[in-house]
């Protein structure tokens, strides 16, 4: 079952999968993105890519290191944009941060 939240802690991962290929997660309505460090900037990439465990995988940036100040969130909500094939044959959803940053991610479907 795919997870909608996320707390994602960049000092124990900075890869996450948010949506594995084959979710079957196709209707999602907005993303935020909060930073929750209370002084540092955090810098996200937020992209989707199948066969990530291939060694011929193709990826799509959505965000490409976007710095988003401390205490702040960003809200993603264009829907043409956040639609994308999710099934076993499409693409996954995945964040990368940066060592030190810490974020959540919630994800909103409808």
């Amino acid at each position: 079952m795919p997870t909608y939240y996320h707390n994602i802690d960049g000092s124990s991962l900075t890869v996450n999968t948010l949506l594995s290929p084959g979710d079957n997660v196709n209707n999602i309505q907005s993303i935020m993105i909060t930073n929750t460090h209370d002084t540092a900037d955090a810098t996200i990439t937020l992209y989707i890519q199948d066969s990530p465990s291939a060694g011929s995988s193709s990826s799509f940036n959505i965000l490409h290191t976007v710095a988003i100040p401390a205490d702040t969130s960003l809200l993603l909500d264009n829907v043409p944009l956040l639609s994308f094939n999710n099934s076993t044959s499409g693409y996954g959803l995945y964040a990368e941060v940066g060592s030190s940053d810490t974020i959540d991610i919630l994800i909103n479907i409808l």
